[in-house]
């Protein structure tokens, strides 16, 4: 039997973000002799706005969608509320649903006893949970133990063909920003506490001058916290310490083709976690190594010792040592930036991830 397959979700380019991303890019590698659909609210077609009963257009759209396509395969993208239209809808149409999870729509849907007595429904009718990352895997089997041997988990992942960062721009940006002899420390990302860059900067005020020699650090991003990080820079790191502000694609491109380590130190913050860390996978793609901290879902992308060196994201000792590990011994840094791309390009390509998931639902 053909497998006819609809994703229904509320986050679906246009819209902007990583759960976005991840469903355009499971749908898009979905292997092309099957059909898959997609039933989003670009268009309010799932959400009318007003007020208790706003979802209720989502149960016409999806009953419509399902028969209209004659659909045996429904991916839920949320758990809440559009799990709830699916499991009821379940019950008159024939069809078998999955649902994926992330990390706060979990945290979401356990908040209330209403609310996680719904859930409990959900998961339990549907064929299979689909985890984003192990950490929201391990965090549900926490909860409900029972569904253990339901849980899956896919995640995220890279296009194979990624943008080729010539010699000649690598010296242009080197140029630009006086690099030629400098050992580049490189963070990207939305400057939020969570993410660790003012524990990184606290790890370079705790270096001597030989530690510090030849260092620059270089953080791109903008934020809430940009001026506590600015701030927190003392003078005699102001020349050790560039923040570049929010950069384009092609920028992005170009600092992780030149940097030498890539760090992100990401921590949880009461309840606020690191889903994954997609940009540590797109480091390894040019063959850096990476720090990152021992947080939430990071744990899947970076592999202590194999494509970089996970930390103790509360300890700044444990930060600075890492920096300086990868600074004093290039082969160690060269072996595991190496080591990333290949496990990248592997297992991280959203051709396999599709394929994954293919198969889970067949």
């Amino acid at each position: 039997m053909s497998i006819r397959t609809l994703l229904v979700t509320k986050e679906y380019p246009p819209f902007k973000g990583g759960v976005a991303n991840y469903y355009y890019n499971l749908a898009s590698h979905f292997p092309n002799h099957e059909t898959f659909l997609v039933l989003d609210n670009n268009n309010s077609k799932l959400d009318s706005g007003q007020g208790f009963f706003s979802w209720r257009p989502a149960f016409k759209e999806i009953y419509r969608k399902i028969r209209k396509a004659k659909i045996n395969r429904v991916l839920v993208g949320h758990i809440l509320p559009l799990g709830t239209v699916v499991y009821f809808l379940s019950f008159i149409l024939p069809f078998k649903y999955f649902v994926f999870l992330h990390g706060l729509d979990l945290s979401s849907a356990l908040k209330t006893k209403r609310k996680k007595k719904i859930s409990i429904l959900i998961l339990k009718r549907a064929e299979k949970i689909i985890a984003a990352n192990s950490f929201v895997a391990a965090s549900l089997l926490k909860e409900f133990p029972a569904f253990n041997g339901k849980v899956v988990v896919i995640n995220p992942g890279l296009a194979k063909n990624y943008p080729l960062v010539s010699d000649e721009e690598k010296e242009v940006l080197r140029a630009e920003y006086d690099l030629s002899d400098k050992k580049i420390l490189f963070s990207l990302g939305r400057l939020v506490k969570r993410k660790g860059f003012d524990y990184t900067i606290e790890a370079l005020k705790k270096m001597n001058a030989q530690d510090l020699e030849n260092l620059i650090y270089i953080i791109a991003g903008g934020g809430p916290e940009a001026e506590n990080l600015k701030r927190a820079v003392p003078d005699n790191l102001k020349d050790k310490v560039l923040f570049l502000d929010e950069i384009n694609e092609g920028l992005k491109w170009r600092w992780l083709a030149i940097c030498d380590i890539f760090i992100m130190p990401a921590r949880n913050i009461d309840g606020d976690y690191e889903g994954f860390g997609i940009v540590y996978l797109e480091a390894n793609l040019f063959s850096k190594p990476v720090i990152a901290g021992r947080a939430g879902g990071v744990v899947d992308a970076v592999v202590n010792g194999l494509n970089g060196l996970l930390v103790d994201p509360e300890n700044i000792d444990d930060i600075k040592e890492a920096i300086l590990k990868l600074k004093n011994e290039p082969e160690l840094a060269i072996k595991l930036g190496i080591a990333g791309q290949e496990r990248v390009k592997a297992n991280f390509n959203w051709e396999k991830l599709a394929f994954d998931l293919y198969k889970i639902i067949k």
